[in-house]
């Protein structure tokens, strides 16, 4: 049978000393938006679409999407951060042409901006 030898205890206080000499804290990257931009190339079930392969939005909340850009020329997709935002901007406007419309030559255009 082996030896056992009782460790000392370590209060809470004791403990959140240690940690907090110890721990660096985290800092929250700063948030990005994700801007689609409206042109006059691309249907609303092009944009439901969109939404939903690359957002996972339901239809609904892609209907929105679509109606708020075509009234106001733009609209905040998604807020996160820096890296996320440039992979939907560049997710966006890699989705390709509207079959729906034939003079249309390719993907929408997003932008991302800082949040705020």
């Amino acid at each position: 049978m082996r030896d056992m030898v009782a460790e000392p205890a370590v209060q809470p206080e004791q403990q959140r000393e240690r940690r907090g000499s110890t721990e660096r804290r985290v800092k929250k990257l700063p948030p990005y938006n994700v801007v689609l931009i409206d042109d006059d190339d691309h249907t609303y079930p092009y944009v439901i679409e969109m939404m939903g392969a690359l957002f996972g939005y339901p239809a609904e909340k892609g209907f929105l999407i679509a109606d708020e850009v075509t009234h106001t020329g733009r609209v905040i997709v998604q807020t996160t951060h820096r890296e996320l935002a440039e992979l939907k901007r560049d997710q966006i406007t890699a989705y390709g042409a509207d079959w729906r419309v034939a003079s249309c030559r390719g993907a929408m255009t997003a932008v991302i901006e800082p949040a705020g």
